[in-house]
């Protein structure tokens, strides 16, 4: 009956598939103290023309390979027995699975068995070993502390005020230069009354202030007169500038030409000679653009647009208003985008620095087990024998029984089973409930075994188990397991380490189970699991 009810458990969760055994797994010792050796051994009897190729592997699992023997060969009656041994230890106490490897024969696969061993704590006799006191607390060093991260926010919020202010500023004094002025002597009037506030031969940059001032000149003169005065010399602007009075009828002196021409060779002078004129003669020089300037504006012939040419004027000049206000709009738009991306980095910033990437990523992003930690609980009782319990969501009745072979379920008289979520989750919660057609004695720790093998074989890999004793706050004591196991994301196609609890009880004629499980590490889960847990009620089994 006992045996039976071992192999029930075995396939609580998921049917059981049986494989011809040409491969046969032995272990030398189930149970072993810390860091001692087990000796795992596979053998399997081939031809003489087989190929055998068996792993070479670090770990098997969470047990370490210390030592990889040589195979062991013997011929009996035209066949070969190959017999590879693994020496194998763990430094850490514990139930641990060995999980199934595959052996390749004539390149085709056979897995071998998982085998549960138990890695006991050696024990230290107190009163042979010597005792010493136990160390005073150390006073940590809290020279540098967190101010560092505070002044870095610091640091970053002032940097990213100055990068807005210089932004803005670069953008008004562009706007200010590129400003569109109506007419040439409009421009030019407007930029040497700049130009006088900058001061800049009283500040001693006598060659910058005769380069605008030419410049000045030169542009009207390109502008207003049409003559390529920009990149022309002195000689050939003034050249140009009496075939153009010629061509277009203008009524200048021999004064006005003269003058120019006389500013122009002495800026020439003062930018490539290093001449240094005195403070009168500069402004003389200042004051003859400005007379040669308006001279020259009022000696150009006026002419009288037709009234097709004015609408045709107002309608570009009301078409260039209408770009120009859509490029404004685009530079706000374009200035309040970047000073919100701005200002939310920085603050993100700060948040990840002040409480965590994690912290902030959940809260923003959200996180599936916080919601469900901090969602409305449900208080409920499930399965008889019943087990009252409270769980984020309320559990699904779920049909296991199909799953089982029949003579597995030939020893029961009920079953019912609960839960949330699925296997392939990051976060599983199960309770099932049990009574037996007849009265038998139960070892939970063999039907642990066999449950956590049956978890095993959904696709837990490389699982650590540890096992306790636990009871109720009604003094109802049962059986917990606890540890960590991998397991296969098929959406990422990684490997995922989960952290699983495991609560098993027996009453008369009944068991109640209880598993749950999550990624290892998240908090969220792990605050799940203690409130879960802490809430178990149970009830005695009805006949």
């Amino acid at each position: 009956m006992k045996k039976q009810l071992y192999l029930f458990f075995l396939l609580l969760s998921t049917a059981v598939f049986a494989q011809q055994k040409q491969v046969v797994t032995s272990i030398d010792t189930i149970k072993n103290k810390i860091g001692a050796e087990f000796k795992l051994s596979i053998k399997t009897t081939v031809d003489t023309s087989s190929k055998v190729i068996f792993p070479k592997l670090k770990n098997f699992g969470a047990l370490e390979v210390i030592q990889s023997y040589p195979i062991d060969t013997i011929k009996t009656d035209g066949r070969y027995e190959l017999v590879k041994k693994y020496g194998l230890t763990q430094f850490d106490s514990g139930r641990y699975v060995i999980p199934s490897i595959k052996i390749f024969i004539n390149s085709k696969p056979f897995m071998t068995d998982s085998l549960l061993v138990e890695v006991a704590n050696v024990k230290v006799d107190t009163l042979k070993q010597k005792m010493f006191d136990i160390k005073g607390i150390a006073q940590a060093d809290n020279s540098i502390g967190d101010w560092w991260k505070y002044l870095l926010i610091i640091g970053l919020i002032v940097g990213i005020a100055v990068l807005i202010y210089w932004y803005i500023k670069k953008h008004q004094e562009k706007k200010l230069q590129e400003e569109i002025h109506k007419t040439p002597i409009e421009k030019a009037t407007s930029l040497l009354d700049t130009l006088d506030k900058k001061e800049l031969w009283q500040k001693g940059e006598v060659k910058a202030y005769y380069s605008e001032l030419t410049d000045i000149a030169r542009n009207y003169i390109e502008e207003a007169i049409e003559i390529p005065a920009m990149e022309s010399t002195t000689s050939e602007l003034i050249q140009g500038l009496r075939a153009a009075s010629v061509k277009k009828k203008m009524t200048l002196s021999q004064e006005i030409i003269e003058n120019l021409e006389r500013v122009l060779k002495q800026a020439d002078l003062v930018k490539f000679a290093k001449s240094k004129p005195l403070d009168f003669e500069i402004t003389e020089d200042r004051n003859k653009i400005q007379k040669a300037i308006l001279t020259l504006d009022n000696s150009i012939p006026v002419e009288v647009p037709a009234e097709e040419d004015v609408l045709l004027n107002e309608a570009q000049r009301q078409k260039q208003i209408q770009i120009q206000l859509l490029k404004k709009r685009k530079k706000r738009i374009v200035t309040a985008v970047v000073s919100v991306v701005v200002l939310l980095v920085a603050t993100l910033t700060f948040l990840i620095v002040l409480k965590g990437f994690d912290s902030v990523k959940d809260n923003i992003l959200g996180n599936p087990t916080k919601e469900l930690l901090e969602g409305e609980w449900v208080k409920s009782d499930y399965g008889n024998p019943g087990v009252i319990i409270e769980t984020p969501k309320v559990l699904k009745r779920v049909d296991l029984t199909k799953t089982l072979p029949k003579d597995g379920m030939a020893l029961i008289k009920e079953m019912e089973s609960f839960v949330y979520g699925s296997v392939s989750d990051h976060f599983y919660l199960m309770v099932s409930t049990l009574k037996y057609k007849k009265e038998t004695e139960i070892d939970l720790k063999k039907s642990m075994d066999g449950a956590l093998q049956s978890l095993e074989a959904q696709g837990a890999q490389n699982m650590i188990v540890k096992q306790e004793d636990f009871e109720t706050k009604e003094g109802i004591k049962g059986i917990k397991a606890y540890g960590t196991f991998q397991k296969i994301d098929g959406d990422k196609q990684s490997s995922v380490k989960m952290y699983y609890e495991a609560l098993l009880f027996s009453q008369e004629g009944g068991l109640q189970q209880i598993l749950l499980f999550h990624e290892e590490g998240d908090t969220y889960g792990n605050n799940i699991s203690e409130r879960v847990l802490s809430s178990v009620e149970l009830k005695r089994a009805s006949k």
